[in-house]
């Protein structure tokens, strides 16, 4: 006779799991139980978040749903912690507190297909080259309700999200420890526009740094600004004093309030370097990491700040003046070794077809994109 163990996960295995998206799941969740059933709509903490009032998309809707005291995700200084990423909680650890209570975990495939395929549509991916990576923010303070967006902070990105169900996120070593009752941090993704619409995806959790050794706070962060390599969109080269160095915002982008970004659909704004957010720990976040000033960024700036890392001074040469174009930063291991696509092909491409299928009259595709380059001399080809 057939267990009934065996029929729920016979069962659990053929649900459309290709219909969901990507969220990590951990205890330490705001929304960890949220169901399909919870909200009058789909609030899963898996569902995308695009179009959407402030208490909509902040925190994913879910403040009224913290988790239990006691439960928080551990950040150790200089190491990496390792997330759980999947479409469905019946794929993870805690598939026991799932719809179904079963599990499906399929070893690091964070989202089985019904025809076996991979990468399946929740991961919003034509391939390994279409990663647009994603990120994790923290905000020092314990009491949710005090925070707000520029409160977060991105200390970590990992440029081949959502590609594992286990993904690790570099923790830099200087973190400081958390303020009495933890921190507050969110994981942040926004896909490549190849594969799906304006959507972007935010879940918070409590959070707590461990083994910390620094006292040195995280400076004030900023807007990220589009600086990076772009021959999708015209921009065969770098711009790096156009950059935002030191501790930047997570992207608000696509929703109907709050937005940090203003980047239309064929040019979402990516945690990788076309933002400046370099794979790993972001060693650079704190108030004493750039002792000599940042200079004021724009297309035509020439000088880039060079960070100090006081536990690695005695042995890396340091500058005391902003350096030269000649010290540009360098792309990331992971930028060098992404091929290059026909960069003018894509453009018009997702342009062309933005413009058909995209019923927004009250948004000016040129302008958005424009003010997206800060005043920098490129727009899409009206063509």
């Amino acid at each position: 006779m057939i267990s009934t163990a065996l029929l729920l996960t016979a069962a659990a295995a053929s649900l459309p799991l290709a219909t969901a998206h990507i969220s990590p799941f951990h205890p330490s969740m705001y929304g960890f139980n949220v169901t399909e059933q919870t909200f009058p709509y789909d609030n899963r903490p898996v569902a995308p978040l695009q179009d959407m009032t402030f208490e909509q998309w902040w925190f994913h809707g879910h403040l009224d749903f913290p988790p239990h005291p006691g439960d928080t995700f551990d950040l150790p200084a200089g190491k990496a912690a390792t997330m759980e990423l999947a479409c469905n909680k019946g794929l993870t650890s805690f598939f026991a507190s799932s719809e179904n209570g079963v599990d499906i975990r399929a070893g690091d495939n964070p989202c089985t297909s019904d025809d076996g395929s991979f990468p399946s549509g929740a991961m919003h991916t034509t391939g390994f080259d279409d990663l647009k990576g994603c990120a994790l923010a923290i905000a020092y303070e314990s009491d949710v309700s005090k925070i707000k967006p520029e409160d977060f902070a991105v200390f970590s990105v990992n440029q081949t999200c959502v590609w594992n169900r286990f993904t690790d996120f570099q923790v830099p070593d200087r973190m400081p420890p958390c303020p009495e009752g933890g921190c507050h941090c969110a994981w942040f993704w926004i896909h490549a526009p190849d594969g799906g619409s304006e959507q972007n995806y935010m879940n918070g959790f409590r959070c707590d740094i461990s083994g910390s050794t620094s006292n040195v706070a995280l400076a004030k962060p900023k807007v990220p600004r589009r600086c990076g390599e772009d021959p999708e969109h015209g921009q065969p080269q770098a711009t790096p004093g156009n950059c935002t160095y030191g501790a930047k915002q997570p992207f608000y982008w696509f929703q109907k309030e709050r937005n940090n970004m203003f980047e239309d659909a064929s040019a979402p704004p990516f945690y990788t370097d076309l933002y400046n957010f370099r794979d790993g720990s972001q060693d650079d976040i704190f108030e004493d990491s750039y002792p000599n000033g940042i200079p004021d960024p724009s297309p035509d700036q020439t000088a880039v700040p060079t960070p100090v890392f006081p536990s690695t001074s005695a042995s890396q040469p340091t500058s005391t003046a902003a350096s030269s174009t000649s010290s540009f930063p360098q792309p990331s291991r992971r930028a060098i070794s992404r091929p290059k696509k026909n960069g003018h092909d894509v453009a018009k491409q997702l342009y062309t077809k933005m413009k058909l299928s995209r019923d927004r009259t009250d948004v000016d595709v040129k302008a958005h994109l424009l003010q997206a380059r800060r005043a920098q001399h490129w727009i899409p080809d009206s063509n």
